[in-house]
This record gives structure tokens, C-alpha cells and sequence, in this order.
């Protein structure tokens, strides 16, 4: 016993000599979801730990990210969380700060009278398959009778691929967040608001809990250490709300976006750090019913363990 004691004293005590002489490493979208890690990526916000931070781009790249075990802590999409910790990959959710991102564009010309006008289109989203507005855009069509893949079909690109593709005319629709939607408005139109949408066929009021920070690997094990990457990963959301335009800047530096797009799409976004305890019912109200709407989406409900609790 006494020998089993040791060995745990001896692993933390490995592990946070690691993190003070190596810090720990954190991946994030290369997209909007940069303007609440602008502080951290300016040092205006100051860690007690060496941050190495990276941009993920594909599904498949975070993916190999987190299975490399080279990873400390994650943004992910939840649905994307939630589907790596049901396949055996050892995520957890810290907190959910993205809750309104997603919208569809369609041209100008399009006439649309409700999902009914949907069928027989294409829609273009980002990234690929089991991302947010995939799922989201999925169930809605199912609920409104409509069959994905047969009905409505789907393509996927990179959210900045499908901007260019559609302001060259060369695609109708797109299901994509902002601030792309706003690189849109010059050539198309919103003709829905999928956080409005979700809320009207689940009776939900907050929106979808869009994007999470997850903890990954050993570091599961040491609440000090997480909940000290979540303090800062906190004031660097509450920085860029203070300090919106220089981590305006700092996100249009990173994505070549211009500073007033970015601007703009803010007024159509929502970040709002709940931690995961507080959003537990919220999430798991989302996942169960994408389960129970669209089963091939969300096959199955994560466990209680999926979700972070830890003081």
C-alpha cells in the first residue's frame, strides 16, 4: 500500500515538474473560435504554464492530434467530443462557450418557403461529416420530413472554400458559421438561423452548445492543472469581449480575414464560458435528442464520465 502510495506521489510530482518546464499543449479551431483564445495567443492574458497552442483545420487532423496523445487540452465541436469519448478516446468536457455561431446562406435568387425548399438542393458545410451544423442541419431536415443524403445532399469543404465557391456562383447553399455567413451577404442571403430553428423543434431557449474545452489524457487526473488552463482559457474569452478590437486584429491576423467582417459577424455570435457541470443537462438534452432524432448522427449517449466534474 504504502509502495502504491509513493508511486502516485512520485507520478504527480513527474507530471507537474512536466508542465511547469514543458507546459502543456492546446489545440483550437482555425476559425472564429480563435477570437476567444486572442488573449492567450497575444500573452495579454498571463498563464502559470508554458502554452503551446495549435490550429486544427479537418476533423481527422484533431482527431490524430488527440490520439497521439500530444495534446493537453481541446476545443472541439461537443458533438465531435462526444462522438471520440464514445469510440474509446479519452476526452472529457470542461466547459461549453459557443452557443450561436450557425447559419445558411443561400443566393440571392433563391426562394425559400421553409424546408420544403430544400428539397433536391445541395448544401455545402465545413470540415466533414459529424461536425456541429452537419448533425444540427441533419435532424432539423428529419424532423421536418425530409430524408439527408436522399432528399438534401451534402458536400464539405473548407469554410473558406466554400465562401470563394460561393460568391464565384459556383454553389446555391451553405451551412456554415460566422464570420464566414457575413463574407457571404454581398452576393446572398440568411435564410435561416439554426440556433432558432434547434430551440423551435426541441422547446430549448439557449442555443446550441456548439463549441466545448476538453481536457485529454493523463492530465484527466489533475483537477489543479485543469482548472488552472480553464482559469486562463476564462479571462482570455473576457479579455476579447473588453478588448474587441485588438482581438479583432489578432483573429484576422491568424484567419486573413478582414477586421470589419469579423466585427460585424460578432453580432451574430454568442460565446459564453458555462463549465460543464453547469451546462451538464443542457448538453446531455442536446446529445439525447440528436440520439433519439438522427441515431446515425449520435448512435449512442455519452456517460456521466464525459463530462468533467472534478473540483
Amino acid at each position: 500500500m504504502k509502495s502504491m502510495g509513493i508511486k502516485k506521489i512520485v507520478l504527480f510530482v513527474l507530471v507537474v515538474v512536466s508542465i511547469a518546464v514543458f507546459g502543456v499543449t492546446f489545440i483550437n479551431p482555425f476559425g472564429p473560435t480563435i477570437f476567444p483564445v486572442a488573449g492567450l495567443i497575444s500573452k495579454e492574458v498571463k498563464t502559470d504554464m508554458a502554452l503551446d497552442m495549435k490550429f486544427w483545420k479537418t476533423m481527422d487532423e484533431a482527431t490524430a492530434y488527440i490520439v497521439s496523445k500530444k495534446v493537453n487540452f481541446a476545443a472541439l465541436p461537443v458533438t465531435f467530443g462526444a462522438t471520440l469519448y464514445n469510440r474509446g478516446v479519452d476526452v472529457r468536457l470542461v466547459g461549453v462557450y459557443s452557443w450561436r455561431l450557425f447559419y445558411i446562406v443561400a443566393t440571392s435568387d433563391f426562394d425559400f418557403k421553409g424546408f420544403s425548399s430544400l428539397k433536391g438542393e445541395k448544401i455545402y458545410t465545413a470540415h466533414g461529416r459529424g461536425q456541429t451544423a452537419d448533425i444540427v442541419l441533419r435532424f432539423l431536415l428529419t424532423k421536418n420530413g425530409l430524408e439527408p443524403d436522399k432528399d438534401v445532399t451534402f458536400a464539405y469543404a473548407q469554410p473558406q472554400e466554400i465562401v470563394s465557391l460561393f460568391n464565384s456562383g459556383k454553389i446555391k447553399i451553405a451551412a456554415i458559421p460566422e464570420p464566414f455567413i457575413t463574407m457571404t451577404l454581398s452576393k446572398g442571403k440568411i435564410i435561416m438561423d439554426l440556433q432558432d430553428e434547434w430551440n423551435k423543434a426541441t422547446g430549448y431557449k439557449f442555443g446550441i452548445p456548439i463549441t466545448g474545452l476538453f481536457v485529454t489524457g493523463k492530465l484527466v487526473d489533475f483537477p489543479k492543472t485543469v482548472r488552472l488552463f480553464e482559469k486562463s482559457f476564462k479571462e482570455s474569452l473576457a479579455w476579447s469581449y473588453k478588448n474587441v478590437d485588438k482581438a479583432v486584429e489578432i483573429t484576422s491576423k491568424q484567419l486573413g480575414i478582414p477586421v470589419n467582417v469579423l466585427k460585424t459577424s460578432l453580432d451574430r455570435s454568442q460565446y459564453n464560458y458555462v463549465t460543464a457541470l453547469e451546462c451538464k443537462d443542457e448538453v446531455l438534452s442536446y446529445l439525447k435528442k440528436l440520439n433519439e432524432l438522427y441515431p446515425e448522427g449520435m448512435p449512442k449517449v455519452p456517460d456521466e464520465k464525459f463530462f468533467y466534474t472534478a473540483k
